[in-house]
């Protein structure tokens, strides 16, 4: 089985790239932190007319008839961008939801006690009432993703779908991605004592180290992508989480004080990881998860 992107995978990527450098700029970039992660509905259109949330809707519906694996490709663009809102329920909904696929409506769901987005969803999926006027704003870590609390007479619902999960684990994916290339940049232009910082030892180990976490979750979101087996969902995202945090978490260290700064992008990538990471199963659940399903299999090979 080969999990290599193909040259038509590889092409959707870099439209996508393409997209989000030219309508998602720094400049959009910091524009969406200073109001608070209030989407830009304008570029949510755009990307409906793009095909991003229809990607996988049959030809005949309006989409382009394309699978989990291409969505994945799409979402670690996103997660590279920081783009902020609830992306991978609004694509989730494209079928159902009026609106959803074109970008004119944004859907979000909640994730436990916690939805994102809500003031500028048109539809909240998975909420039982469906009234959101008792849903508390709290403080976000991240200054992208505005966050609501659900009252408590609203029903818990249900765990994300494993597409939601591997989804957020792509995003994810493109952050890790980002940050070494931010950490790279640094050590090369950045110089003490005469040379570059990524002439010394432990600036090196930084970056490769990255490299490797960023490298090894990819592989295993596409991976997954391709096998859709849950066990194998479940260790992308846990992979996927622990790129993201260590490597936004080095990326600053590979930076020093700059990368602590407002005007550094780092720390965004940092707050973005850890709001990913409780979107879908905690680290305790995934590691249990895994270690069934690993004796399960044990089990079946020695009978």
């Amino acid at each position: 089985m080969d999990f290599r992107p193909t040259d038509d995978q590889r092409a959707l990527r870099a439209g996508a790239r393409e997209l989000l450098d030219r309508r998602f700029d720094r400049e959009a970039l910091r524009a969406a932190a200073g109001r608070g992660g209030r989407l830009d509905r304008s570029l949510w259109r755009a990307l409906g007319a793009a095909g991003f949330f229809a990607l996988r809707l049959p030809e005949a519906e309006g989409g382009a008839g394309l699978g989990l694996a291409e969505a994945v490709l799409l979402f670690e663009e996103a997660g590279r961008a920081l783009l902020p809102g609830p992306l991978v329920d609004t694509h989730l909904a494209a079928g159902e939801v009026k609106g959803a696929a074109e970008g004119e409506a944004v859907v979000t769901a909640p994730y436990g006690p916690l939805v994102a987005h809500l003031a500028d969803a048109d539809v909240v999926r998975g909420v039982d009432p469906p009234g959101r006027a008792d849903a508390r704003p709290i403080r976000s870590v991240d200054p992208l993703t505005p966050l609501h609390r659900l009252p408590p007479d609203v029903r818990s619902p249900a765990p994300p779908e494993p597409e939601a999960v591997l989804l957020t684990a792509a995003e994810q994916c493109g952050s890790a991605g980002r940050t070494v290339d931010l950490a790279v940049q640094h050590a090369r232009t950045r110089t003490q004592f005469g040379q570059p910082v990524g002439a010394f030892q432990a600036v090196q180990h930084l970056c490769a180290g990255m490299l490797v976490r960023a490298e090894l979750a990819r592989t295993a979101v596409y991976a997954a992508a391709v096998t859709g087996a849950h066990a194998e969902i479940t260790a992308a995202k846990l992979l996927a989480d622990e790129a993201a945090q260590d490597n936004a978490r080095d990326c600053l260290q590979v930076c020093g004080g700059t990368g602590f700064t407002w005007e550094s992008d780092v720390h965004l990538h940092l707050k973005r990881a850890w709001v990913r990471a409780g979107r879908g199963p905690t680290r305790a659940r995934a590691e249990e998860e895994l270690a069934a399903d690993l004796l399960a299999g044990a089990d079946r090979w020695d009978g």
